[in-house]
């Protein structure tokens, strides 16, 4: 996954530009950078390492020696961006946000048609927003080239272009992430979390429809084709990944996650004593099931977060796990002799939550009830960058269903899907006893959609039922 933010001014933009970039770490754990345009230097960029310090402090020095009057940021878990790139169109730099499955494809095609090499390696494979940059560089000029990737990319790309003219902005062509536009005076902004601009002085302008593109100066936002009409924006994106204060459609992550919380609650039969959320994301449905419960809300353990933010996880599963549990702490008197109620945003492979079970009936709990705020993740991500699971078989899910299924290798995923089936409440069983949970049960998909509350149409919900 990963974030953005840009920043068009008739001033030097850096300051903003850092703080706006800063405001998506959460949105990415591995590479930053920040590249900048001014008609005195050109272009500059900086790229650095975010795997063990935050975004400001490894770029505090280069906030202070840049200059521009434009300029585009990202936060990312897989490619170092924004590149800095030379072609017929000119010299331009691009970040982009989304995955690309048929990468091999597209490589083919690009050399047939005499594109000699790539330079960006990310992890071995070529870096995706390179690759995004050489599609673009097919056509005649930049908007073609904007259109015929987003035609020929498997998968989904949002992406900025920053130009000496402006910073053209682009979302995804069915909308799967988010693109919003702020203002100020003498200043727009572009940025995937629409928080990320209220303290810097930014009011709401617009969010951009799905596959639309514009460019974005100091003096205004121009066109540049027009939104299509069919969207399906990722729902994960109120589950977990978007922050509290975001809001994406008109709907803020918020008060999604209170919606959840809330129609849990009423149709769960249990009476624990207390109802908690796993920090940060599964705060606000707890929240929420708790005010609807009226089973109180309490905190029986805490997230230590002064030297360990998010963007400071390692890449190993393995380290990312440890980490995790370290950075839980249990309040003994809040556990102790309790029934707990715990909900978090989802379960994927579950070791993070079997181990968070296991540290709260080592610290005195009697039970311990899971609620995911989600249904059961059955399938991987082919969309967005979500996840660093190799294969949808690290699901707990699919390991379930192997189980259960045996020897049939195409197992029937739908039933699976379907919380009226008996595979489905046999494969909660499985996971309850797997992670031992005292009781499981999931949010229903139709509960989930109609907590973000608009068209259901709109929605991506793959991950859940494999529909496209």
């Amino acid at each position: 996954m990963g974030g953005f933010f840009g920043v068009a001014s008739k001033e030097d933009c850096i300051f903003d530009l850092f703080f706006g970039t800063d405001y998506h770490s959460h949105l990415g754990t591995r590479r930053a950078g920040m590249a900048a345009y001014s008609k005195e230097e050109g272009f500059d960029r900086a790229i650095h390492n975010i795997e063990n310090a935050p975004f400001r402090t490894k770029f505090d020095k280069d906030a202070n020696t840049m200059q521009g009057h434009l300029g585009i940021g990202s936060i990312s878990d897989y490619e170092p961006q924004p590149l800095i790139i030379r072609s017929h169109h000119g010299t331009y730099a691009i970040t982009t946000v989304g995955k690309i499955n048929n990468k091999e494809d597209i490589e083919k095609l690009l050399f047939r048609s005499g594109h000699a090499h790539f330079q960006e390696m990310s992890g071995g494979e070529i870096n995706a927003t390179e690759l995004v940059s050489a599609i673009i560089n097919q056509k005649e000029n930049i908007i073609e080239g904007i259109q015929y990737a987003q035609e020929l990319i498997d998968g989904s790309m949002t992406m900025l272009i920053l130009t000496p003219k402006g910073i053209y902005a682009a979302r995804d062509r069915l909308g799967r992430t988010p693109v919003v536009i702020g203002k100020k005076e003498d200043a727009y902004c572009i940025s995937f979390e629409s928080f990320a601009y209220l303290n810097l002085g930014y009011s709401h302008e617009r969010e951009l429809g799905p596959g639309e593109i514009v460019i974005v100066t100091p003096e205004g936002v121009q066109p540049l084709a027009a939104p299509g009409k069919d969207m399906k924006i990722c729902t994960f994106l109120w589950v977990y990944y978007g922050y509290p204060s975001s809001s994406y459609e008109g709907m803020s992550v918020e008060q999604m996650r209170y919606n959840c919380g809330s129609m849990m609650a009423k149709r769960d039969d249990i009476k624990p004593d207390i109802v908690a959320g796993v920090p940060d994301s599964g705060t606000a449905h707890a929240i929420g099931y708790a005010n609807e419960s009226g089973i109180p809300f309490s905190r029986p353990f805490i997230k230590y977060t002064p030297t360990w933010p998010r963007s400071f996880m390692p890449t190993i599963q393995s380290q990312r796990n440890l980490i995790a549990k370290m950075k839980l702490l249990p309040v003994h008197d809040l556990i102790k002799d309790r029934s707990l109620l715990l909900i978090d945003d989802s379960i994927v492979r579950g070791t993070q939550l079997r181990e968070t079970t296991e540290f709260l009936y080592q610290s005195g709990a009697k039970e311990v009830h899971i609620r995911p705020a989600c249904p059961p993740l059955l399938f991987g991500c082919k969309y967005l960058n979500f996840s660093r699971s190799t294969s949808e078989m690290e699901l707990i899910t699919r390991q379930v269903i192997k189980e259960m299924e045996a020897d049939n290798k195409y197992p029937n995923l739908s039933v699976y899907a379907d919380p009226e089936s008996t595979e489905y409440s046999d494969m909660l069983e499985k996971i309850r006893e797997k992670l031992n949970f005292t009781s499981l049960r999931y949010n229903r998909l139709d509960d989930m959609m109609n907590a973000v509350g608009i068209d259901k149409s709109k929605l991506c919900t793959y991950c859940w039922d494999g529909r496209d």
